[in-house]
């Protein structure tokens, strides 16, 4: 399992959407980095949340849609 993580610079917490197809996982990592290129919000991908406390707390977002339209309007 992948995570993709949205963080605004600067705030606490961040998005995070689990993602099983590593394809897909690019393509909308790549989607959501250049439509928020310059809105200071970081779009990482992890494979283990638990190592990377800098993002935490973490705010799980189940549905794919609904995960875009959270970053788009961070």
């Amino acid at each position: 399992m992948c995570y993709l993580i949205a963080k605004k610079f600067n705030e606490e917490g961040s998005l995070v959407l689990e993602v099983e197809q590593r394809k897909r996982l690019a393509s909308l990592s790549k989607y959501l980095t250049l439509t928020t290129l310059e809105r200071g919000v970081q779009i990482v991908t992890l494979n283990d949340l638990e190592s990377f406390k800098e993002y935490s707390p973490y705010t799980l977002v189940n549905d794919e849609v609904d995960f875009i339209s959270k970053v788009v309007n961070m």
